[in-house]
């Protein structure tokens, strides 16, 4: 308990720094952070005065002028607190008033001084931005690489670009042999999923992170906040099967990232532990997990300086999972700002990697053929390249400077060549490994110069404020998705379903951006059409509500966190934060449909599922009541619909009959 001395003296010493005049009035603030996450959870305040007052242990004891500075502008703690809270002076004046460039006097005689607006900067260049459509990526769509071109007679015989057109030409057999699997492929990478309908909509009752289809299109993988891991059987894309839910038994927020191996025998996934669980996905084999402990470091595996923490001696969390195409290494991006290589075999890490000077939210391997080569991308904005047969001094073999905020997620193309990456700039970029500059050369780039540190998880990000990366080494820039809140991320198209011709991503504003390789859009799936009021508002999950405008859970939102393009079939599964304030999660099928919105096939499109794939037909009546009220609404605000004006009913007859009452409504 702080006496009233001790306040009168730290009142003095404030006078004398500030050379102003101050009360002993003081601002009380709580503050809790969450444990686990840099994430601030709750903000309250109260006055106290020279008559007393009792502060909690948790309190502390600051002046107006430290809360002034607690919530400018720049921090994070401002949004949180104003987005709810107006904050008044004893005047009745807003303390926090943006737009007041005054200083006035408290009525208790403390001078409180408006932070200044900034003066309007100019607005930038819009020629800052990668040019679209890419001359480099309309060179990698003809190169045939990146899904095929039509052929001269197509073009010189002015066929239409059509799916049913191509299927025609095909069954006629007019055609040689070899334009006939052109035409095959060109039917493939023509079938886009692009409808705003769902096949079906399977609902978790906690936040989904991540979902992916197995190298075959066989199974598929969902992980959600509440640490369970279920698997689907997908041999057939359109109708699925519920295999099995595995959990992380001790897991820290979440689960981050799962992996699957080669041969569709184990997964292996993480939470914001050092500790990765590796399970069978047989369904019919029930043992229990086996836990890899990824700071088991064996000799001369360059384990750098020993690292302690809150998760113990050498402790850090694992951001993202990947194994070799061999199928005997796990490759790990961690939060102490390496990389690490686990031997499945030894159950050792043999290799660690500490080049990184922030968290690897991303790693994958450059070639499923070889284990030699390795990407990881940091919140340094960097995105390095690892060769294994090379590090003897500990560099990478090079890096990929271009993006102006850290990295969120990396896929490989598969070749050792191509890379892809989403960055919280907002923007997704192809790489080409011929194109990395080097260790010395990256020593003369200062990063700090082209970035703002802004905070995705709560801030918007303004285009205003990027300033390109003059050694921007980058072939193909893809922009218009949103990269904001969470580690959204983006994968190369499947060279089966869709000829390899595309690139897509997730994004926050509730869609899927599926883009040629030369930066235009092919087309969008709005998960957000596609889902919204599919759950009813009664049905809560595990109430991890992310959003801090109002009350978490009055307004339906969805973020798409990942998606998976089906290697075999032209489906979609798009995993999403979704729901009532995005405190639950859905994995939703969107499939090529021609354009159409719905079909005469059953079950019926927008169908709805628990995780079990057990029909909730609640649901389904929920939202069809709901999307009928608001079509009904919506028609009222056009003019259709029910008569604006009263309408008396009309008596039918002759008017002498009238006044006996005869005649008819």
């Amino acid at each position: 308990m702080m006496t009233k001395k001790m306040m009168k003296k730290t009142a003095t010493r404030q006078k004398q720094k500030e050379g102003m005049q101050v009360d002993l009035r003081r601002v009380y603030v709580r503050l809790l952070i969450h444990p686990a996450s840099p994430v601030l959870l709750s903000f309250s305040w109260s006055h106290l005065t020279s008559a007393g007052g009792q502060r909690s242990d948790y309190g502390c004891i600051v002046t107006t002028a430290d809360i002034r500075g607690l919530l400018n502008a720049s921090a994070p703690l401002r949004r949180l607190i104003l987005s709810r809270y107006r904050l008044f002076g004893p005047n009745g004046r807003d303390l926090f008033d943006d737009d007041d460039d005054e200083e006035y006097e408290s009525s208790h005689g403390s001078i409180i001084s408006a932070r200044r607006r900034r003066g309007r900067r100019s607005k930038p260049s819009a020629d800052r931005f990668p040019k679209v459509p890419s001359d480099a990526g309309r060179a990698l769509m003809t190169s045939g690489l990146y899904g095929s071109s039509d052929s001269h007679v197509d073009i010189l015989r002015k066929r239409r670009r059509t799916v049913s057109e191509r299927l025609l030409w095909r069954r006629l057999g007019l055609d040689a042999r070899s334009s006939m699997r052109k035409q095959n492929r060109l039917i493939a990478q023509d079938s886009t999923p692009s409808t705003s309908a769902a096949d079906k909509i399977i609902h978790y009752d906690s936040r989904a992170y991540s979902g992916q289809f197995s190298d075959d299109g066989n199974f598929f993988f969902s992980c959600t906040q509440n640490f369970k891991v279920r698997m689907y059987d997908t041999s057939n894309p359109y109708e699925w099967r519920y295999y099995k839910t595995v959990d992380y038994p001790f897991g820290q927020w979440t689960i981050t990232d799962a992996t699957l191996s080669p041969d569709n025998r184990w997964l292996a996934y993480s939470s914001i532990r050092h500790t990765v669980c590796l399970a069978p996905t047989d369904p019919g084999d029930h043992s229990e997990h086996t836990l890899l402990d990824f700071t088991n470091f064996a000799p001369g595996s360059g384990q750098g300086r020993p690292t302690y923490g809150y998760m113990g001696r050498h402790g850090f969390g694992i951001w993202s999972l990947r194994f070799s195409g061999d199928g005997r290494e796990i490759v790990a991006g961690t939060s102490d700002h390496s990389v690490v290589v686990y031997d499945i075999e030894r159950r050792q890490s043999t290799v660690r990697l500490t080049n990184h000077e922030d968290d690897v939210n991303a790693v994958c391997f450059g070639d499923k053929s070889s284990p030699h080569i390795l990407y990881s991308g940091s919140d340094d904005q960097t995105l390095r390249v690892w060769d294994r047969r090379s590090m003897a001094d500990g560099r990478p073999a090079g890096i990929f400077v271009g993006h102006t905020e850290g990295l969120t997620y990396v896929d490989s193309k598969g070749d050792g060549r191509y890379v892809l990456s989403n960055g919280k700039d907002q923007m997704m970029k192809l790489w080409d490994l011929r194109k990395m500059i080097s260790p010395n050369e990256f020593k003369g780039i200062d990063m700090h110069n082209y970035t703002t540190n802004f905070d995705y998880r709560f801030s918007p990000y303004d285009e205003d404020d990027y300033v390109p990366n003059p050694k921007d080494c980058s072939v193909v820039t893809f922009r218009g998705h949103s990269v904001l809140k969470t580690l959204i991320r983006c994968h190369f198209s499947p060279p089966g379903s869709s000829n390899s011709r595309y690139v897509y991503s997730g994004s926050e504003d509730g869609k899927v951006y599926i883009w040629n390789m030369d930066g235009t859009r092919k087309s969008t799936i709005d998960v957000f059409a596609a889902t919204k009021y599919t759950r009813p508002r009664t049905d809560g999950g595990d109430g991890y509500g992310y959003e801090l405008h109002g009350h978490h859970n009055s307004v339906w939102k969805t973020c798409v966190r990942d998606a998976s393009w089906s290697p075999t079939a032209p489906v979609m599964a798009a995993t999403s934060w979704n729901g009532w304030g995005m405190a639950t999660g859905t994995v939703s099928l969107h499939s090529w449909n021609d354009g159409n919105e719905d079909d005469e096939a059953m079950p019926l499109m927008g169908s709805n599922y628990n995780a079990r794939l057990d029909p909730r037909e609640d649901f389904d009546v929920a939202a069809r009541r709901v999307r009928g009220q608001e079509r009904y609404t919506r028609n009222r605000a056009e003019g259709r619909g029910l008569r604006s004006n009263v309408v008396r009913p009309q008596r039918y007859g002759d008017e002498e009959d009238d006044a006996g009452g005869g005649g008819l409504w």
